[in-house]
């Protein structure tokens, strides 16, 4: 069930602190990468900042909300590199209630970049790949997941990409990706550049 922020107190409060800053939530993504200083500086600094500040009972509670608060918990979660939260992301990665959430979800697990990890999104691609009718974060995860395996020379997206393979067949019966060419390179390319970001926040951190 999905908490609104006008219904609750505590959530409120947390979405004035945390996600609505200068419109934080809209910038945590792709958008952060087109940034330059001094306003990819700061913006650095004060996520930095409340990463280190946020409490797990403050995330727990923002990963409660919609997707504006998710996506900031995701991300808050990544740069602090709390994996406490790795199985909990991957649940909601699965359940897709809400849009907009899935890339900060996949940036994060990919951050954190285990066995494990690539198990969970994995398990997002078993289920979604089947559904061409959804336009979900099918290509993002493959991105997540296609980076873990690079990092530590696993095989995990080889089962999906083969000949005849759920990623083909999806590529093929999802309507929203013709005449599209494999879009795997630039997801890729952008997981490997956001989770560097990641790392660039621990290291100032």
């Amino acid at each position: 069930m999905i908490r609104h922020p006008h219904d609750n107190a505590e959530l409120l409060a947390l979405v004035r602190r945390y996600v609505t800053p200068e419109r934080r939530y809209l910038k945590l993504g792709g958008s952060l990468l087109r940034m330059r200083s001094p306003e990819y500086d700061r913006f650095m600094r004060d996520l930095c900042e409340d990463a280190g500040l946020i409490t797990a009972d403050e995330i727990a509670t923002l990963l409660e909300g919609g997707w504006r608060e998710r996506r900031t918990a995701a991300w808050l979660v990544a740069v602090s590199r709390r994996t406490e939260f790795r199985e909990r992301l991957g649940e909601l990665l699965l359940a897709s209630e809400v849009c907009c959430a899935g890339l900060a979800y996949c940036v994060a697990l990919a951050s954190f970049g285990t066995a494990r990890d690539a198990d969970l999104l994995a398990a997002y691609l078993d289920r979604y790949l089947c559904r061409p009718d959804l336009a979900y974060d099918q290509t993002v995860v493959m991105g997540a997941l296609l980076f873990i395996d690079l990092n530590l020379k696993g095989d995990q997206a080889s089962r999906f990409l083969g000949p005849g393979g759920l990623w083909q067949q999806w590529l093929q019966e999802a309507s929203h990706m013709q005449p599209n060419p494999d879009p795997i390179p630039s997801f890729l390319s952008l997981i490997r550049r956001l989770c560097a970001f990641v790392d660039e926040c621990a290291e100032a951190r």
